[in-house]
């Protein structure tokens, strides 16, 4: 199984990530766990630049095109090679990400935004995508002080993002909208209703 975790920065995504892994580490699934931007060598410099160098200035264009570079790299040398060895994949954050952020919140075309995303993954999607969702307000108040060179981008931007996020979710393949504001261990039972039935079928 490959499996995305997406929204935005604060909405519990990493944490419900962390507990899905546990939890299929009981099964004796031991999951490869990947984020974006990064993951590779390649990546983690990549990442660098477009979330810590906040003094260096980009175009909307380049930085999607470094997202997708990035992920082009995940997607060959590490999520690739996982999945063809029977291993379980978690990502947080894949393809939906950059539709969400560059798509509606920076404003390029939507169309382009997919083409790349193909580019980058080799038409791999996965097979399952779960959007945390919370108000943008919320997001914020969670990731507190921390700002990197996205979470500058203000609140108008956030609102699109979230936006796009809802309006695309229902176009994925087994994409599933949940909500963020659920006390922790809810939302992580309501993840593992949705995984539960293919790790039976595994079994």
């Amino acid at each position: 199984m490959f499996i995305a975790l997406e929204g935005l920065d604060g909405c519990g995504k990493s944490t419900q990530l962390r507990a899905l892994a546990k939890r299929l580490k009981q099964y004796k699934i031991d999951p490869v766990i990947v984020q974006e931007p990064g993951g590779t060598p390649v990546g983690e410099e990549i990442r660098k630049i477009l979330l810590l160098r906040k003094e260096l200035a980009m175009t909307p264009l380049t930085e999607l095109l470094l997202y997708e570079a990035s992920r082009s790299e995940l997607t060959q040398t590490v999520i690739q090679p996982a999945l063809a060895s029977g291993h379980w994949v978690l990502t947080d954050r894949y393809a939906l990400s950059s539709l969400a952020y560059q798509g509606y919140g920076r404003g390029l075309s939507l169309e382009l935004v997919r083409e790349l995303n193909r580019l980058a993954t080799g038409d791999l999607a996965p097979q399952m995508t779960l959007l945390i969702d919370v108000p943008v307000e919320v997001a914020l108040r969670r990731k507190g002080r921390v700002k990197d060179r996205l979470e500058g981008a203000g609140v108008d931007f956030y609102e699109r993002v979230r936006c796009g996020y809802l309006a695309e979710i229902s176009k994925v393949s087994r994409g599933i909208r949940l909500d963020g504001m659920k006390e922790i261990s809810t939302l992580s039972e309501e993840v593992w209703s949705y995984i539960r039935p293919f790790v039976s079928a595994q079994s």
